[in-house]
């Protein structure tokens, strides 16, 4: 049984992106998904001079081994003014100081949602471009617009294009699980 590891990459106790990753996350076969919660892993702001002054906290360390001993790391990005939330950004750079390779080259799904017409593409971009640096793996990447009109907590996606190019990602997801 394969573990994946997905969250929403916001700190809102309602995230529609914690949501979505929980439900991507749920429909891959032969599973056991752990949806992580980033208000668990809420550190100090990175800084190099706190990092010098005090180190890496432990909860960097504990969301790092989480990732080390994933099979596939499924991730929903909240976008805030165009880029990540404040409390993705944060473990995000904390985790980078561990070690370089930050997602071990895991199998890697990034999701985008919002009730916008874009459904938060510009941070999904971002988080692409990012995280497919010295990654040895393909990427999938799926943005859901109007989260409000567009799902449903169970029937899932309604439109059946969108619902359709999401199957195929998750199939190609699933496949280097393997």
């Amino acid at each position: 049984m394969k573990k994946i590891i997905a969250f929403g990459a916001s700190s809102s106790v309602n995230s529609i992106n914690k949501q979505f990753a929980s439900f991507v996350a749920n429909k891959i076969s032969n599973s056991e998904p752990v949806i992580l919660d980033l208000n668990d892993f809420e550190m100090p702001i990175y800084s190099e001079d706190r990092e010098r002054l005090e180190g890496i906290p432990s909860l960097a360390y504990d969301f790092k081994a989480i990732l080390k001993n994933a099979d596939g790391i499924i991730i929903s990005f909240a976008e805030h003014n165009g880029s990540y939330s404040a409390a993705f950004k944060n473990i995000f750079d904390w985790i980078s100081r561990i070690e370089k390779v930050v997602w071990f080259n895991k199998p890697m799904l990034l999701l985008a949602t919002s009730d916008g017409e874009k459904g938060a593409s510009s941070v999904l971009e971002t988080a692409y471009s990012r995280m497919s640096y010295n990654n040895s793996k393909h990427i999938f990447k799926f943005s859901l617009p109007r989260f409000s009109d567009n799902f449903d907590k169970i029937k899932g996606i309604l439109d059946n294009n969108l619902k359709e190019d999401l199957e195929n990602k998750l199939y190609g997801f699933q496949k280097l699980l393997s």
